[in-house]
């Protein structure tokens, strides 16, 4: 009997042990990860032309906050690394080498701007790094085939451009078209996607096509040459500084063509009112997200979240930015596909994850988009709904366009 219950004792034991030794065995990490960390890193424009976009990553650090004393993803607390970049790619080299070589991240999250992920999209990839939801919409950022590594978070460029051309069509078949663009892969795209979606019809319709340099003071020069030019609509691939500067000299001009603007210069804090309200009144965009100032959204329960989270971890941020919103709904998604990495904390698994989402709400986007990738479609969010400023908020219209093509 002494035997057999001494046996039984060692069978448990080793049950034990196995039982240990197999969960060990299920957790696989890369760089950065232990079982009580995950370990991210981010450049972002704290300072420089297109520090606008600061909130967005004050905004992410809050909400790895939030996540973190919740208990975390899995158990884990984010510890997410931020440097100030200016939105100068030779900086943003030095700065994400610094987080893969001397931090050791687990991955890149939402650096921001197209130039500065373009300076490090080659060597992210050549280190097999993640480079998660890059804040750009430049075509280059959704090519799983040339860049495996690298997947972007906003509406591709081209796309965007592209239902503008058709929105152009369909109710301004007699437009004379001016375009003012940044001269980079973001200004250049929405000037593809633009021509791509007018067709045949493009090189009729754009009477006049006039760049700037991010470096530039002003774009009154720019807009003077489209004024001349006899344009009746005037679409605007800028970032926010330069989007405001061309709203508002349109309008001491006393000029008033269609203007459409692209969707990174939409925020009313940041764009809208340093431009002036009632010149930026009339403006056309696009979204896919639900505005802060959005009346229709006050009982809405996603937006009750945000409003909470930002009394709560953000209270000197504007609840109302869309940029602050955008901030939000990028690190909603990070946190989902962290939560399905589960224990395999691996770079690999992370790009895995992050090319298999399926029917993904997030609190801000609009009810009928869902977030869908595939192994071979990086596209985040392919899915927009056309909307007009009213002089106070945006206000939405027609319906959800769905962009079927790749790219």
């Amino acid at each position: 009997m002494k035997n057999r219950v001494l046996g039984w004792a060692v069978t448990a034991a080793l049950a034990v042990t196995l039982s240990v030794s197999q969960a060990s065995a299920q957790k696989k990490y890369g760089p950065g990860v232990t079982d009580t960390e995950i370990k991210i890193g981010q450049t972002v424009p704290f300072s420089g032309p297109i520090s606008a976009y600061a909130t967005i990553g004050k905004v992410q650090a809050a909400y790895m906050r939030m996540v973190n004393d919740e208990g975390g993803v899995n158990g884990r607390k984010i510890n997410l690394i931020q440097y100030d970049d200016a939105y100068s790619p030779p900086k943003t080299v030095e700065q994400v080498r610094k987080l893969v070589e001397s931090d050791e991240v687990l991955l890149t999250f939402q650096l921001i701007g197209t130039p500065p992920n373009a300076a490090v999209q080659k060597y992210l990839n050549a280190k097999k790094v993640p480079q998660l939801f890059a804040a750009t919409g430049a075509s280059r950022f959704s090519d799983p085939k040339k860049y495996p590594w690298t997947i972007g978070f906003n509406p591709s460029y081209v796309v965007e451009g592209r239902i503008y051309g058709q929105y152009i069509l369909k109710d301004h078949p007699d437009a004379k078209i001016g375009v003012l663009y940044q001269n980079d892969d973001v200004g250049k795209d929405y000037l593809k996607g633009l021509k791509s979606g007018l067709g045949a019809r493009a090189s009729k319709m754009i009477v006049a096509e006039a760049a700037y340099e991010v470096s530039d003071p002003t774009v009154d020069s720019q807009i003077l040459k489209l004024r001349a030019a006899g344009a009746t609509l005037l679409f605007s691939a800028a970032t926010p500084k330069q989007a405001a500067q061309a709203i508002r000299k349109t309008f001491e001009l006393g000029w008033k063509p269609v203007h459409i603007l692209d969707i990174n210069a939409t925020s009313v804090g940041a764009v809208l009112q340093p431009a002036g309200l009632d010149a930026s009144k009339g403006i056309i965009s696009t979204n896919y997200g639900k505005d802060p100032l959005d009346p229709q959204w006050k009982d809405d329960p996603g937006m009750k979240k945000y409003f909470a989270f930002m009394a709560k971890y953000y209270p000197e941020g504007d609840e109302n930015s869309n940029f602050n919103s955008y901030g939000y709904s990028t690190a909603q998604l990070l946190v989902q596909v962290l939560k399905q990495c589960g224990d395999d904390l691996t770079r690999a698994n992370v790009m895995n994850q992050a090319a298999n989402l399926k029917n993904v709400g997030l609190d801000l986007l609009l009810p009928d988009i869902r977030i869908n990738t595939a192994p071979d479609d990086y596209r985040v969010n392919k899915q927009m709904q056309m909307m007009r400023f009213n002089g106070q908020r945006w206000e939405l219209f027609g319906p959800v366009i769905s962009d079927d093509a790749s790219g």
